[in-house]
């Protein structure tokens, strides 16, 4: 019987965010087991996944970000979690996902009385021949900034700073951008043809908006406050996105669902849960893909929303025994269980889209949250998230 990997000493110190010195202090404490072998000692993952655990619930300072986290705390009246249920102006971010629209939240969020938009044959030919011409190995986050470039560039209105313009601009966007994702090009923008070759029926339509819309917004991500500061200094709503979509684009934000998705394929596949485990935690660095969320007490409110609709859609039975034998495990190895990530994994593994897809559909839903921090910025005055630097570099 193959052994799950272990992680080395250095892997580990990166993990937990601090220096050998004080990793090898905490085994000789007993508060971290190791084995030793003539290569070095080596850690458990999902030991260290406990104990990373641990240490934030007791408050334990995180050496890697206490410096600079938090930069500042900004007023949102976007999105709060309470009770570990999530809320978007006050209304139930469950109740929107089983009965709303992304329009509908958006309009909402938006404050929004025009007139929805359809999409223009000429926005999606010109956006079908920007994204034609990209290389091959161009991801959906490159089609969408390459979308939103194209709508900036064909709009005359695009330097008006107003709220209104911002509002006209996001729903341009929100319905012409799907057509940035697929090879061929549609009259009427469909997202699901644009990710999916498997037509699609009313759960998996279902599921696809419920995803839409508990991606909308939640807390103030790095994604966020960059399209904050974007508005700050009055870009337009595509300035918004353009400059969101750059900090939306890492792993530990946007595109963190991949290797969630990389992780439940590998159980499903018949890999061991421990074994994938470990080896996800040992390629990423980062702790267990899809599992984990501090403003949760348990299950993050997203995925206990989307994963039962996920489990609606045809054929989920395997998909369904791999999530529930790794939030088996993860609950009880590490305390750990499902956040967004492993959701929108599921989602796609689920609706037979391809790698990558979950980012753009987080992308495409986040662009109504990222519009509606615009809008609240927008009654801000100018410019006021511009910090200042404290130097601390060599004198002259």
């Amino acid at each position: 019987m193959t052994l799950p990997p272990r992680l080395t000493a250095e892997q580990t110190a990166h993990r937990l965010g601090i220096k050998p010195a004080t990793l090898y202090a905490y085994v000789s404490r007993g508060l971290l087991n190791r084995e030793r072998s003539t290569s070095g000692s080596t850690f458990d993952p999902i030991e260290v996944e406990q104990f990373a655990a641990r240490r934030r619930r007791t408050g334990a300072p995180d050496t890697v970000h206490a410096a600079g986290s938090p930069l500042m705390v900004i007023d949102t009246d976007v999105a709060v979690v309470l009770d570990d249920e999530l809320f978007f102006r006050g209304e139930d971010a469950a109740r929107l996902a089983a009965t709303a629209t992304l329009p509908d939240v958006a309009r909402a969020l938006w404050r929004m009385n025009e007139p929805w938009p359809v999409a223009d044959v000429r926005d999606c030919a010109a956006i079908a021949r920007a994204v034609a011409a990209l290389p091959s190995g161009a991801s959906f986050v490159d089609r969408l900034r390459v979308g939103v470039a194209v709508l900036a560039a064909t709009d005359p209105l695009r330097g008006e700073a107003s709220s209104g313009s911002v509002r006209r601009a996001g729903a341009r966007m929100l319905v012409n951008l799907p057509d940035a994702l697929g090879d061929e090009q549609h009259d009427a923008p469909d997202l699901w043809r644009a990710l999916s070759s498997r037509e699609a029926n009313p759960a998996d339509r279902r599921a696809l908006e419920a995803a839409l819309v508990v991606c909308v917004d939640h807390d103030l991500a790095v994604s966020t406050m960059a399209a904050r500061m974007a508005a700050s200094a009055r870009g337009s709503a595509y300035a918004m996105a353009s400059a969101a979509l750059g900090a939306f684009d890492t792993p530990m934000h946007g595109t963190a669902g991949d290797a969630a998705r990389e992780l439940i394929l590998d159980v499903m596949s018949g890999t061991d849960a421990e074994a994938a485990v470990a080896t996800a935690v040992a390629r990423t660095g980062r702790g267990v893909p899809g599992f984990g969320q501090p403003l949760y007490s348990a299950t993050d409110a997203r995925a206990a929303i989307l994963l039962p609709l996920v489990y609606a859609m045809s054929d989920t039975q395997p998909l369904r025994d791999a999530v529930d034998t790794l939030t088996a495990l993860l609950v009880r190895r590490a305390g750990l269980h499902p956040n967004l990530d492993l959701a929108l994994a599921a989602f796609t593994i689920g609706a037979q889209m391809p790698p990558g897809a979950g980012t753009a559909v987080f992308a495409l839903g986040r662009l109504v949250g990222w519009v509606a921090h615009g809008l609240a910025e927008y009654a801000e005055p100018p410019m006021r998230l511009r910090p200042r630097g404290r130097y601390v570099g060599p004198l002259p």
